[in-house]
């Protein structure tokens, strides 16, 4: 079988100008996270309490990890070739079953979401050991390490999925902390060493680009929630607000992310000595906390759109105020990696938005819609600042 993928020759063409380009089937399978992203974004929305938040986070962070690590393989097997996009098509169905079995992942649902999940790592993984054969000795290496790594873990994903309570909760957290930590150890596996980022040769203008596509993607998630809860809503001067305040914080969260983050993380990532750093610590960690703070804002979205008026509770006041701030941070961070220092919109930003929630947590000055307009605002103030001064140190340097 080696031999015979060997000769398919189902990496991509390295020396080919198509080598980063982002196929179809990719796009194609990034459709069934559109619905993994509601699922989660509706699961917390109906249990926002603690208990709700852990166990939305961990299982985003499994979302995110089965997206991320199929991202990292398509950079280097070639989607064109049929086995892969065969191998794809059984990825999206096994996520398909996996995103319908997130709403009861902690009740009856909880095997069939760790079987499809587990299935989805373990198998995908290990088809890459059989794609890459003979031809990339350092990348099946590689392959064979976080094979073993996600075999360890799948087994703890499967006794949590066979156990209740908070026993569950306790073996995925150990699952997920497995894999979460296995890329900083070099998938180290006895015999077979470590991996280093420089063998992670990775295309950056692919995981760039791919990233990019799964942020747009949580953003057209907010926008779909946003439409379908204000058409069930009356049509009055607060939901029409609402609306309008959930528009102009999405747009914004765009204009933050895309106007300069992206380009600059690709640009950056292009010319990297080290590209596989800077896609382990920019695309494969950071974006985490980027998609999880456009997560939370279509939760707020929907909070403030069916009550914008009346007193905020403390979870609505987490949610419309820790969602810009997580963007925020996440997008700091992201930038931070390009430039030699945190934008200085972004931690101002941050600062009004810790200043804001302490404010309505105390003093209780705030409705659901005034809280969101507010917080609204620190986006767009973050998205402007920066928009200048970037073009304004465009424009010194031009006239220099």
């Amino acid at each position: 079988m080696v031999s015979l993928f060997r000769h398919a020759g189902l990496l991509r063409d390295k020396t080919s100008a198509q080598r980063g380009r982002v196929t179809s089937i990719e796009l194609f399978f990034d459709l069934v996270f559109v619905f993994a992203i509601t699922q989660l974004s509706h699961g917390l929305l109906h249990k926002l309490t603690l208990a709700g938040l852990v166990e939305t986070t961990l299982l985003f962070f499994a979302v995110w990890w089965v997206w991320v690590y199929t991202t990292w393989s398509t950079n280097w097997l070639d989607p064109d070739r049929m086995p892969v996009r065969v191998a794809l098509f059984v990825l999206m169905l096994a996520g398909l079953v996996m995103s319908i079995s997130i709403p009861s992942a902690f009740g009856a649902g909880g095997l069939a979401f760790a079987g499809a999940y587990v299935f989805m790592q373990v198998g995908r993984t290990a088809f890459c050991v059989c794609a890459t054969g003979l031809a990339s000795e350092s990348n099946r290496r590689n392959f064979q390490r976080i094979l073993s790594w996600l075999v360890l873990s799948g087994l703890f994903w499967i006794a949590g999925g066979l156990a209740e309570g908070n026993a569950r909760l306790a073996l995925w957290a150990i699952a997920i902390g497995l894999e979460y930590l296995a890329p900083w150890t070099g998938f180290w596996v006895p015999k077979l060493d470590r991996s280093t980022t420089a063998d992670w040769d990775v295309d950056g203008h692919h995981m760039a680009e791919r990233c990019s596509l799964f942020v747009l993607i949580a953003l057209g998630e907010s926008l779909i929630i946003t439409g379908s809860t204000f058409e069930k809503s009356a049509v009055t001067v607060t939901t029409v607000a609402a609306l309008v305040s959930a528009f102009v914080g999405t747009a914004a969260m765009w204009w933050v992310y895309f106007a300069i983050g992206a380009e600059r993380g690709t640009h950056h990532i292009a010319h990297a000595a080290d590209p596989g750093r800077v896609a382990r610590v920019g695309y494969t960690y950071l974006h985490i906390v980027i998609v999880a703070g456009v997560i939370v804002a279509a939760v707020a979205d929907e909070l403030v759109l069916a009550h914008p008026g009346g007193h905020v509770e403390l979870p609505a006041l987490l949610a419309i105020v820790g969602a810009p701030a997580l963007f925020l941070a996440g997008n700091g961070w992201f930038k931070w990696l390009s430039a030699p220092y945190f934008p200085l919109s972004h931690l101002v930003g941050l600062a009004l938005l810790a200043l804001i929630g302490a404010t309505e947590f105390q003093f209780h000055l705030f409705t659901p819609l005034a809280l969101s307009l507010v917080t609204t605002g620190v986006l767009v103030l973050a998205a402007i600042w920066e928009w200048l001064s970037l073009t304004s140190g465009e424009a010194e340097a031009h006239r220099a």
